[in-house]
């Protein structure tokens, strides 16, 4: 594609382009956004070059999304997306993104890439630039069969990019472009992709085993902090500037990443107990807080006093910990000291609050292409409830009480127990029916009563934590939204909502089977009954 000198020419959007201020429309633009691209031209000289940059239309915690147009050498004017990557971001991730574009990319709903600029340690991505509307401003008036076919071609484009081995971590609306005027549809964002065991984008297979993942893909104060744990050094500034290849010193990175392992998903079970050989032995089960005075002494120390424990000749020797003994802590509300002393499981969780699958929350260490599968339930569940987001938590322990409200607390048992993970829930959550759910919430049956069952053997330390969820707890605010945050509700026979079939639901459960196992493919749900006459 041949470019030419830009025009100084302002093309003005269409008012539809999402995240567009209404300054921009009128051809203005805040201070801010000003000082934003004038940084942007002085960082990435280049650009100036080329484009115009009109409005900076997006905004994440690793990337800016910039609008500019280009003058084409037989005269036309196109708009582009330039995505301007934060300096912390490792070499290594940003040529993975770009291998992920450039290689599944411009087809089947993918985005593809143009151009990429860099100069020293700032990157720029040049995509397409595709007009869309923000799902949240048109969820309450699309039809069934808008839908339909959104659904659709998300799962087009998810079978497309899980051909190549990508997992893509963060599917959420935001990530899948929609126009609703011309029927166009595009999956961005591969910041936070990830590699299966045989994926086709070698550089994912060095973000894996280097550990240069991102952490969460939301705004949200959990995911900030784990991103900013997993920051990486800056690429020095005298490092060559390059557009096409890397440069030595990003090759020797590569090769000293290849060669270094560095596992990801770090500890083994934490139910099983194998702890390493030590001269200094532990109780099993944490000591009551009642004690034998005769059994402690103080030692002085310089701001305050600190008690020790010593173990008198009548105190009985404490036990071993044989291999493979599994702790008494285990299935209690207790812990034990043995897992306090453990290291905290470490597991992939990038994504977004609301979206990650139950094996994401849980911390399972083999997460496949299912996660991206999950996340496309959560959103056909709020399309087809007419609520966005539809899960809100602030941590992944209320975020899975608050899929167990929808799925039932046996059956989330069940599913992680199936994947080596332990849940302990002390009330009984029952399955709700998926089709009465959506249509309570689009407001066409009244609320059914909610009801939860104390489970017998539940701690209270367990059950303060649950008393504290309006989603487990109370019944009345079970399924509690605001139905303005919606928008106007689309006219029923207008929309086909008095007419949804049962396909649809069957194919939410099979999306949100909470077994990763036997969730449903991409590749398995085109071929749903749903959609026989696509």
């Amino acid at each position: 594609m041949e470019l030419s000198p830009v025009c100084t020419q302002v093309v003005t959007t269409d008012e539809s382009v999402r995240k567009s201020s209404k300054a921009h429309q009128r051809g203005k633009l805040t201070r801010d956004v000003e000082v934003d691209i004038q940084n942007l031209y002085k960082a990435v000289p280049q650009l100036n070059e080329v484009f115009h940059i009109t409005d900076k239309i997006g905004e994440g915690t690793f990337s800016s999304v910039y609008l500019g147009e280009a003058q084409m050498q037989d005269g036309r004017t196109e708009m582009f997306a330039l995505k301007h990557l934060i300096p912390t971001s490792h070499p290594t991730r940003i040529a993975a993104e770009l291998q992920c574009l450039a290689v599944a990319g411009g087809k089947e709903n993918v985005m593809g890439v143009t151009y990429c600029f860099r100069k020293e340690d700032h990157a720029v991505i040049v995509m397409p630039y595709m007009e869309h509307q923000a799902i949240v401003d048109v969820i309450g008036s699309l039809s069934f069969e808008e839908v339909r076919l959104y659904i659709y071609h998300l799962l087009k484009a998810l079978r497309h990019i899980h051909q190549f081995g990508i997992i893509h971590r963060d599917i959420k609306p935001n990530n899948f472009l929609y126009n609703r005027n011309s029927k166009m549809y595009a999956l961005v964002d591969f910041g936070l992709a990830q590699g299966t065991a045989d994926t086709q984008i070698e550089l994912l297979k060095v973000v894996k085993h280097g550990a240069l993942q991102k952490g969460g893909g939301s705004t949200g104060k959990q995911d900030n902090t784990q991103r900013s744990k997993a920051a990486v050094k800056v690429p020095p500034k005298n490092s060559t500037a390059s557009t096409s290849a890397a440069g030595p010193r990003q090759q020797h990175a590569f090769t000293t990443l290849c060669k270094t392992a560095r596992p990801v998903f770090g500890e083994r079970n934490l139910n099983s107990c194998s702890p390493a050989p030590s001269s200094t032995k532990q109780d099993l089960v944490k000591p009551s807080k009642t004690e034998d005075p005769v059994n402690r002494r103080y030692m002085s120390v310089s701001r305050g006093l600190l008690m020790t424990r010593t173990q008198s000749s009548s105190q009985k020797p404490q036990r071993s910990v044989q291999q493979g003994l599994t702790c008494n802590c285990y299935m209690t509300d207790r812990v034990c000291n043995i897992c306090l002393s453990r290291k905290q499981q470490v597991a992939p969780r990038a994504g977004t609050p609301g979206f990650r699958a139950p094996e994401v929350l849980t911390k399972c260490p083999n997460q496949g292409t299912a996660i991206d599968v999950w996340s496309a339930g959560v959103i056909l569940l709020s399309l087809l409830s007419g609520r966005y987001p539809f899960f809100k938590a602030s941590d992944d322990l209320v975020a899975l009480t608050q899929i167990m409200t929808i799925r039932g607390s046996r059956e989330t048992i069940r599913a992680a127990k199936s994947f080596g993970k332990a849940v302990v829930c002390s009330c009984e959550l029952p399955q709700q029916d998926l089709r009465t759910l959506c249509e309570m919430l689009r407001g066409r049956r009244t609320s059914p009563e909610v009801k939860v069952t104390p489970a017998p053997q539940a701690g209270k330390d367990i059950g303060s934590k649950l008393h504290d969820m309006p989603t487990c707890i109370d019944s009345e605010r079970s399924f509690e939204w605001d139905r303005d945050e919606a928008g106007p509700l689309v006219e029923e026979e207008e929309g086909g909502w008095d007419r949804v079939p049962d396909e649809a639901y069957d194919l939410l459960d099979r999306l949100l089977d909470l077994n990763p196992a036997t969730r449903i493919t991409a590749a398995q749900a085109l071929h749903h009954p749903l959609f026989t006459d696509l």
